[in-house]
């Protein structure tokens, strides 16, 4: 039995559990403003004066309530490198904030909106350029493997990434 153990410990750890893949794949990008997910503020059944309620404006759901969340139910969140990491040696700028902000210490994946056919939710990927993200989301207009979104915080920098053909790394 020991032996058993010790040899199952010895494949796993040199064998490794997830299995790496690497892929070119169209990649665009998008926040949670209303242009790119198509909400607004306010309803007209109450006049629009419920601006603090917000409105899914197109598709199938026009005029339920918008939630913000993704697919899988989480709050979508853009990557961050953690206190050490190589991109603290590329922008030694940034150490002083990672430090005095306690939420900005650990790493973190980002959102990733996938065809949840070929890719299921908790797939984890390396886009570069973007860095570790899982897939929580799937959108209306992502068909197939080749295709993903990525979340930003800001439309600015959504915008600034655009769409990019790059060689994505999925663990499975």
């Amino acid at each position: 039995m020991i032996r058993f153990c010790l040899l199952l410990l010895i494949l796993l750890t040199c064998g490794g559990c997830a299995r790496q893949d690497t892929r070119i794949m169209e990649t665009t990008a998008y926040c949670g403003c209303g242009q790119c997910c198509s909400w607004e503020r306010g309803n007209w059944k109450y006049l629009r004066l419920d601006v603090w309620n917000r409105y899914v404006n197109a598709g199938p759901d026009a005029g339920r309530s918008y939630s913000g969340l993704t697919a899988a139910g989480d709050r979508p969140v853009e990557p961050s490198p953690g206190l050490f990491s190589v991109d603290s040696l590329t922008r030694p700028w940034m150490i002083p904030f990672r430090l005095v902000f306690p939420w900005l210490w650990l790493p973190r994946d980002g959102t990733i909106a996938a065809d949840t056919g070929y890719y299921p939710f908790g797939t984890r990927m390396h886009i570069p350029g973007y860095g570790w993200g899982v897939v929580s989301d799937r959108g209306s207009a992502i068909k197939g493997p080749d295709r993903l979104d990525l979340y930003f915080d800001s439309h600015r920098r959504a915008l600034a990434w655009g769409r990019q053909r790059l060689e994505v790394t999925i663990l499975r």
